[in-house]
């Protein structure tokens, strides 16, 4: 099976000393291709940087909303800049975070925004973080006109975390699901039903590495080659054969991020 890991961090600190190794295993797991996902000024100029040096590696910048509140103008100058850098395939990770609240919601609200509106001028797909604030992203995302002709290259919800009724809605914007670690956790009911009710042409997997391994690797830190246990899981309760749901997941990232090889 050949897989597309479509959100990692794979330049953050957790691999500083053995991405190497990270990069060997993914790759004889089938994890040829790779989104390395920025979130603030510096980590966005680290995520090229490896996109740039990595084959199969790409990447994504954005503000993150814990760091809304400290992004600096350089910093959103940097992020215009970087938005057409070579194997820059998206803006994000962007979007609410009303769980941890790290940065105030204003600035929360007002740097998603500022995202979208950067997104639709780039003509680029955007890549959206949502924790406790489904209501409130997806009516940034209808006054952006997120999905809408002439309004950008759509977007991906990054693991998803609502339930049926929100991924309607999120498949209503035009925005693709992305399915992680939680989904093959034995009490992530509200997700297993999500699992099930997607597309097959709206749906990726992702680890969202070095975070939120997938079942039976909970507490270990998380990397790309651990995202056939989450495929496997979704395929699972699709009642699908995990090589038909590899194909299909694939297919959708490269669509959704356009990366031809």
């Amino acid at each position: 099976m050949t897989l597309v890991d479509t959100h990692a961090h794979l330049h953050f600190p957790q691999y500083a000393d053995d991405l190497e190794a990270v990069l060997d295993r993914a790759r004889e797991a089938g994890v040829l291709t790779m989104v390395t996902v920025g979130t603030d000024g510096e980590t966005n100029r680290a995520a090229v940087a490896l996109a740039g040096r990595v084959p199969g590696v790409y990447a994504t910048v954005g503000i993150h909303p814990h760091d809304a509140a400290a992004a600096t103008e350089a910093d959103w100058a940097d992020l215009e800049r970087l938005a057409g850098a070579p194997r820059v395939v998206a803006l994000g990770e962007m979007g609410l975070d009303f769980f941890k609240n790290f940065s105030p919601r204003e600035a929360q609200e007002a740097a998603f925004r500022r995202q979208l509106a950067l997104a639709r001028r780039a003509r680029v797909p955007v890549v959206v973080h949502c924790r406790d604030a489904h209501a409130e992203a997806l009516a940034i995302l209808g006054e952006a006109g997120a999905g809408e002709a002439g309004a950008g290259e759509g977007g991906v919800m990054h693991c998803f975390s609502g339930d049926v009724d929100v991924a309607r809605r999120c498949l209503d914007r035009g925005l693709y699901l992305s399915l992680a670690g939680p989904v093959t956790y034995k009490n992530a009911h509200a997700l297993h039903a999500v699992a099930r009710f997607v597309p097959g042409d709206r749906l990726v997997v992702e680890t969202d590495c070095p975070f939120l391994p997938p079942h039976p690797r909970r507490g270990q830190r998380n990397e790309p080659a651990w995202i056939a246990l989450t495929l496997a899981r979704v395929a699972e309760l699709r009642g699908e054969e995990p090589a038909r749901l590899a194909a299909s997941t694939t297919a959708n990232a490269r669509r959704l991020f356009r990366i031809a090889d």
